[in-house]
């Protein structure tokens, strides 16, 4: 059986899942139960000033029958003084001494308040610091969470006051909710962060009751802005986790986190250049007991892969991971129909017909039976058939010899600025 366990800038547990810092890590009583459920780490959820939260705070957004697709909260930080938050991570860590448990903090961006806190909670016995810059409600609007977080100068000048006191790893969790996302996670790695964490939530609105006319959730018929995680989120979390992976400035390892659902999930976040991963809405959504489906899939996979430790599937994708400039234009794949497994629903050829290349007929065989295929002359490669096709399988996307050389935008623009630099010079 491969070895599970993992080392984030020198957090070791068990096993690289670890709940996030939200409400499924509020207390001891849930991080205890978490961890006999087999969670390998836990961010406690986020400590702080005293907190005040509203009812209600979270909604869904449900597709297609799927519960949960998305999910918004308007909740704060944790509302439960900071003395019994720390006498239960006390107690917790005692109880699970070989498990991972990192706090979550969040105070106004001053050094005095930066210095106390963690100072607090160090003596408590936590093996890390997860400082969180990306919560977009309720506390950025005090300055706080995504507040400092789209700022990297706050970002850089904050985790460097943390790193004047703290003597356990420190993670900076960036907020999605900005531009370019490594522009804060260079300037946390300026300030001296040992690891970064991503995603935060994203700005949402889940929802609006077509007959109240109420946005959702609202209290007490108000509603405002929360934050959006859930399947949904997981492939902006994929691209931000990338990007900053393959960042020559971003020198430190990473805790993937957004949508992660399974253990396939966990499989692209590892690839992709997770150490560890986060999971908050799946555990929500199902209860701590899913991490055994994870804990058994992951093994499994690496099992039959013949790797001996996870820690080996750490960014093995991040060099397949480019900017759309350097990827080769001249490759060519074509859609082919299996005719032995289409069941002529024609969601293909509409699909072609109105909204891509009209490059799919329906034809009629010998014996009069009607079939559909792909003229791959005109057909370009864009996998809208093969996306709508509900048959696995029904249509492939099949590469073609074409007898081009490899050629991307890049070694294009080149190849034009070279013979342009050598007309210019033979005119010399």
């Amino acid at each position: 059986m491969a070895d599970l366990t993992s080392n984030l800038a020198g957090i070791v547990s068990p096993n690289p899942f670890w709940l996030a810092s939200a409400p499924p890590t509020n207390s001891g009583y849930q991080v205890q139960r978490a961890f006999e459920a087999g969670w390998g780490g836990a961010v406690w959820k986020t400590l702080g000033e005293p907190i005040i939260n509203s009812t209600s705070r979270f909604a869904a957004v449900s597709f297609n029958g799927q519960r949960v697709a998305g999910f918004n909260n308007i909740e704060l930080i944790s509302d439960r003084p900071l003395d019994v938050n720390l006498r239960e991570i006390e107690e917790t860590k005692k109880r699970f001494p070989d498990h991972a448990i990192i706090a979550s903090l969040m105070v106004e961006p001053k050094q005095e308040k930066w210095h106390e806190i963690v100072k607090k909670v160090e003596a408590v016995g936590v093996d890390g610091l997860e400082l969180n810059f990306g919560c977009p409600h309720g506390m950025a609007e005090r300055g706080m969470g995504a507040a400092s977080g789209q700022v990297p100068a706050l970002v850089e000048s904050q985790t460097y006051w943390v790193k004047e006191v703290a003597q356990t790893p420190v993670i900076v969790k960036l907020t999605p909710n900005i531009t370019d996302i490594t522009a804060t996670a260079e300037a946390a790695v300026s300030g001296g962060a040992d690891a970064i964490s991503l995603i935060n939530t994203i700005n949402s609105l889940a929802s609006v009751d077509i007959h109240t006319w109420n946005t959702v959730p609202n209290v007490d018929g108000l509603g405002t802005h929360g934050g959006y995680c859930g399947p949904a989120v997981k492939p902006i979390a994929l691209h931000m986790l990338g990007e900053c992976a393959r960042n020559d400035l971003v020198t430190v390892p990473i805790s993937g986190i957004g949508g992660i659902s399974n253990w396939q999930n966990v499989v692209e976040f590892m690839l992709m250049g997770s150490t560890t991963i986060q999971v908050c809405t799946a555990a929500m959504h199902h209860g701590f007991r899913i991490v055994e489906d994870m804990i058994d899939g992951l093994s499994n996979y690496l099992d039959e892969k013949g790797i001996e430790s996870v820690s080996e599937l750490i960014g093995r994708s991040v060099p397949k991971y480019s900017d759309w400039g350097n990827v080769n234009l001249n490759h060519q794949v074509v859609a082919r129909i299996q005719t032995d497994t289409c069941i002529n629903c024609n969601k293909c050829q509409i699909a072609c017909e109105d909204t891509a290349h009209q490059c799919i007929s329906r034809y009629k065989d010998a014996s009069g039976a009607s079939y559909l295929a792909v003229n791959e002359e005109e057909c370009v490669g864009c996998n809208l058939c093969s996306i709508v096709c509900p048959v696995e399988g029904a249509i492939e996307m099949v590469p073609i010899a074409n007898g081009l050389p490899t050629l991307s935008w890049n070694d294009r623009q080149h190849a034009i600025n070279t013979l342009q630099t050598s007309s210019y010079m033979g005119g010399k």
